[in-house]
């Protein structure tokens, strides 16, 4: 038994290369997992209004390694104290531990990625800070034993994605810049 627990544990903190999108126009996932949600919201944070939100749900046997969903600087990092519901809860967004990500491109676009904590997860790990450049498809946290990552996009930004597809982080196109 302690040999499995090992395994599974060396398994879950795996961060494999990923072969990162070129394309300027395209925003690759901020996360590896089943897309749950694609809907239209109001993003409180960092886009200032209604914006579209894919949502994905990481399970246990997913990477957890965050990264960056475009090249930009990130002008916004915030943490969220809450509570721990299943992150397949509709509410677990509003209500559990999180932390907001603001990022801006060197052309003004602004996205927005969430890390919210779930049932088990109860360590959200950032690797940047605000005044940080990124590159797209670069680290930027850690949710530790499954979880779920909001994208948050402007309106006019084409989503190509929908529920139910599997997303890699960093090599998926979910949206495309207008």
């Amino acid at each position: 038994m302690p040999l499995a627990l090992l395994t599974f544990t060396i398994s879950f903190f795996r961060d494999p290369h990923r072969d990162i999108r070129v394309d300027p126009k395209a925003l690759v996932s901020p996360a590896d997992g089943k897309v749950v949600e694609v809907k239209t919201i109001n993003e409180p944070c960092f886009l200032g209004g209604e914006a579209t939100m894919v949502a994905i749900f990481l399970s246990v046997f997913d990477v957890h390694v965050q990264r960056a969903p475009l090249d930009g600087e990130i002008k916004l990092v915030k943490y969220n104290p809450g509570k721990f519901l299943d992150a397949r809860d509709p509410d677990c967004t509003l209500v559990n531990e999180n932390r907001v990500v603001g990022i801006q491109s060197q052309d003004g676009f602004r996205v927005t990625v969430r890390q919210v904590a779930g049932l088990i997860a109860r360590r959200i790990v950032g690797w940047t800070d605000e005044g940080s450049k990124l590159a797209k498809g670069e680290r930027i946290g850690m949710i530790r034993f499954g979880s779920r990552v909001e994208l948050y996009v402007p309106l006019d930004t084409e989503i190509v994605t929908k529920v139910g597809d599997y997303a890699k982080g960093g090599e998926t196109i979910l949206a495309r810049r207008r």
